[in-house]
Parts: C-alpha cells; structure tokens; sequence
C-alpha cells in the first residue's frame, strides 16, 4: 500500500499515523509487561524508544502508572 493511499484510509476514519503507532505500542507494551520475560529497557529497545526513561514518560501517559509500579 502506497503512503497516499495509506493516509487516505486512516484520515477516512479520522485517526492519524501517529495515533495509530502510539496505539500498537500501548498495546505491545502492555502485552510484553504481562509476560515478564523481557526488562523494561527491553521492551523499550522492541518498541522503538530511544531511552527507557521516554518509554516510562509514554506509559505513564498510557495508563497513569510508572512501568515498574504497573510490573508489579
């Protein structure tokens, strides 16, 4: 699928790239946490963040807790 066509489809049902991409990695984020298998800095590595601590600032975001608080 080309870029264009891409952006069409998502504007028609009125979500951005980026909302989509905050959405997939809220849900892979949750996912890897409740498996335990991989750290946090992990997972933050999986999901494409430069540092665990913009990976914490974007959970927080998410779901209101700190990654280790929700871990636990």
């Amino acid at each position: 699928m080309g870029r264009h066509t891409l952006y069409r489809k998502l504007k028609s049902e009125e979500q951005s790239f980026q909302e989509l991409v905050e959405a997939v990695r809220k849900e892979k984020a949750i996912r890897y946490i409740k498996e335990k298998r991989d750290s946090l800095s992990e997972i933050a590595f999986l999901l494409g963040f430069s540092e665990l601590s913009a990976f914490s600032r974007a959970l927080k975001r998410w779901i209101g807790t700190s990654p280790a608080k929700y871990k636990a």
